[in-house]
């Protein structure tokens, strides 16, 4: 069962959210109380959901707070302040939206896209997208091979975003290719998956990208993350991603 905060008003909303406040500003992020109610918002919304759409199996309070919010924004350890006020970014396989709309909760001047291959939870996305009117974001159902391909979304993108997709390798192929030269793609990793970044140099080499950093993520809660920071310095070869289900079943 889930562990729902009892909110009547917006001062318990953010009364109730106060902790996340206090977690976030040891990332040198600052939330106001509107940026606190559509974070609960968001959480009501998805548990709500959740009930008829399999969205997320994480759903008690706190740990959403940590698991899912604090997680996502950890993400901006990464990124420039530039990034932060104005940069575009692709969540890929999303899900229930992480971590593209906390990121863009935080950072309204972020936008981009949400893509998942799920309709039903693209609908949910669609719906939460204007509930808390983050007008800066779509949503697009497709798989990462197929809208790779699209012109309008093929390295334009700021920043690439990934959370649980794959192994480092696959998630280099179904990322790199949506990334603009200059641009970020940042995995979020497991800090004892140095093998597996290993193991997918060759990959990231072949597909434009080079391994810039390894930030490890500090935050109570989340000792055990890192973040897998690769630059695009070269474009993708055209002849990449290969067809659906090939990067993960055969990564290169």
């Amino acid at each position: 069962m889930t562990s729902q905060p009892e909110i009547v008003s917006f001062e318990d909303s953010i009364k109730a959210m106060e902790p996340l406040r206090q977690a976030v500003s040891a990332l040198g992020i600052e939330l106001v109380d509107a940026q606190l109610d559509k974070f609960y918002t968001y959480y009501k919304e998805m548990v709500d959901w959740n009930q008829r759409v399999n969205l997320t199996g994480i759903t008690e309070f706190q740990d959403v707070l940590t698991k899912h919010y604090l997680d996502s924004l950890s993400v901006s350890l990464a990124l420039s302040d530039e990034l932060k006020s104005n940069g575009s970014f692709i969540d890929v396989g999303t899900g229930a939206g992480f971590p593209g709309i906390p990121l863009c909760l935080a950072f309204p001047g972020m936008g981009g896209t949400l893509l998942d291959a799920t309709g039903k939870k693209t609908i949910f996305l669609e719906y939460i997208v204007e509930i808390l009117g983050l007008d800066r974001l779509s949503v697009v159902k497709d798989r990462a091979e197929t809208l790779a391909m699209a012109p309008e979304h093929r390295e334009v993108y700021d920043i690439v975003l990934g959370r649980g997709l794959a192994g480092m390798a696959a998630f280099a192929e179904l990322t790199l290719p949506f990334a603009k030269v200059g641009g970020l793609v940042i995995a979020q990793k497991l800090t004892n998956s140095s093998e597996e970044i290993a193991a997918a140099s060759n990959a990231i080499e072949l597909l434009g990208g080079e391994l810039k950093e390894i930030i490890q993520v500090a935050q109570k809660g989340l000792e055990n993350r890192a973040l897998v920071v690769v630059k695009k310095i070269m474009p993708t070869p055209m002849r990449y991603p290969r067809r659906p289900g090939s990067p993960s079943k055969n990564p290169l």
